[in-house]
C-alpha cells in the first residue's frame, strides 16, 4: 500500500525525516536580530547590502503558494501538452524527474534553500547539491542556450526587487501537476523581502509552444535559524523505486461511498512538524461537492479518493484519519515507502 511518487509527498519528505542530532542543526545563527528573550526576530526590518541593495541571504523553505498552472482553461493548453498531464497523473507522477533523482528545474524548491548574495552574482545552494546562479553584472541572456536542467538567469534590482529572467530550460524537467514545457520556456520571478523573516517570489511563466497565454504564482518563504543544510543525495541508499507501482485508476476501481456526515469530520487544517525547526508543512482538508480534498501550504487542491471510512487515496499516497477515544479526529497520518508521517490537527 505505501507508495511514494513526487507529487504529493516530496513536498514534505525532505523534512520530515531529518535527524534532528546531526551536526549545526540546532548552531544559534550569529548576527540575527533577536528579541529580549533571544529569539530569532523575524519582523525585525529587512537587512541592507553595503551598497544599500536589500540582502536577501540566508536559509530560507517554502510556506505557502498560490496562483500557478490550474489558473489556466484547458482551452488554454495545448493539446499535447494536456494530453501529457493526463498519462502523468494516471501513473501517479512516477516518472517524475524528482522520483529518479534528477533535478526539478524551474520548480520552486520545497525543503531548504541557503541563498548567497553578492553584488555581481546570487547563488541559490539546495540540499539535494543543485544550484542556480542568478548574474547581476549586466550580461545578456544567451542568444541560443544549451538547453540546462536549471537553466540561465540573470537578474536586476528594480527598488526593492530583485528581478530575474530565467530562459534555457531543458524539456524533461515538470510544471506544477505534472504539465511539461518546451525549452523555449520563460520565467520571470520577483523577489521581495518584506522583513528580515519573511521574503515573497512572484513568478510568472510563459510558454507559447505548449500554452496560449501565461500564468502567475506568487511563494511565501520564511527564514531558518538557527540550523544548517544538510546534505541530501537522492540515490544514496534509494529504496523508493520498487514501490512506484499502479496508477490513478486502480485507486479509482476501489473507491466507496462515504456518508458526508463522517467527511465532514475530517475538515480542518493538519500540521506535519519540521525536526529542523522550520514552519511546519500544512495540510488543509476540505470538503466540496461531496468529495474530500487536500491542498499542501495552501497549493493545489487535489481530490482524495475514498478506500473506506478512514483511509483515502490522494494521486498515489494513502492517508488515514486517526481518532481518540472520544471520536475527535486527531490527526492524520501519511503511508509513504519511508515509514508513516503523522500530522497533528491544530485546535
Amino acid at each position: 500500500m505505501n507508495r511514494r511518487t513526487g507529487s504529493l509527498v516530496a513536498a514534505i519528505l525532505a523534512i520530515a525525516t531529518v535527524p534532528t542530532a546531526a551536526q549545526w542543526l540546532n548552531l544559534p545563527t550569529p548576527g540575527i536580530p533577536r528579541t529580549s528573550d533571544g529569539k530569532p526576530n523575524l519582523s525585525a526590518p529587512a537587512p541592507k547590502t553595503a551598497d544599500g541593495k536589500p540582502d536577501l541571504s540566508g536559509l530560507w523553505t517554502r510556506t505557502t503558494t498560490a496562483g500557478g498552472i490550474t489558473q489556466l482553461k484547458p482551452s488554454d493548453i495545448k493539446p499535447w501538452a494536456l494530453k501529457v498531464s493526463k498519462e502523468r497523473e494516471e501513473t501517479l507522477g512516477r516518472d517524475h524527474p524528482e522520483v529518479h533523482c534528477l533535478p526539478t528545474g524551474p520548480r520552486p524548491p520545497v525543503g531548504p534553500a541557503k541563498i548567497v548574495q553578492t553584488p555581481a552574482l546570487i547563488v541559490i545552494l539546495y540540499e539535494d547539491l543543485t544550484y542556480r546562479q542568478i548574474f547581476l553584472e549586466g550580461r545578456e541572456l544567451p542568444k541560443e542556450p544549451n538547453p540546462a536542467w536549471m537553466g540561465y538567469s540573470v537578474g536586476r534590482w528594480e527598488g526593492d526587487t530583485l528581478v530575474v529572467e530565467s530562459i534555457g530550460y531543458n524539456d524533461g524537467t515538470w510544471l506544477q501537476q505534472g504539465y511539461p514545457h518546451t525549452e523555449n520556456l520563460r520565467i520571470t520571478e520577483r523577489f521581495h523581502r518584506g522583513d528580515f523573516g519573511h521574503l515573497t517570489v512572484d513568478t510568472s511563466y510563459s510558454d507559447p509552444g505548449a500554452y496560449e497565454k501565461p500564468w502567475t504564482a506568487k511563494n511565501e518563504f520564511q527564514y531558518m535559524p538557527d540550523t544548517e543544510l544538510l546534505e541530501y543525495v537522492c540515490a544514496e541508499n534509494e529504496k523508493d523505486s520498487i514501490h512506484l507501482v499502479g496508477k490513478k485508476s486502480d485507486d479509482t476501481k476501489k473507491a466507496v461511498k462515504v456518508p458526508p456526515e463522517i467527511l465532514s469530520k475530517y475538515e480542518g487544517t493538519y500540521e506535519l512538524q519540521n525536526p529542523q525547526g522550520g514552519p511546519a508543512t500544512e495540510f488543509k482538508i476540505e470538503l466540496e461537492d461531496g468529495e474530500l480534498t487536500v491542498s499542501i501550504r495552501g497549493g493545489v487542491r487535489r481530490p482524495m479518493t475514498a478506500l473506506s471510512n478512514t483511509t483515502f487515496a490522494a494521486n498515489g499516497t494513502h492517508v488515514k484519519f486517526d481518532e481518540n477515544d472520544k471520536g475527535e479526529i486527531t490527526k492524520l497520518t501519511i503511508q509513504v515507502a519511508e515509514g508513516d508521517l503523522p500530522a497533528v490537527r491544530k485546535k
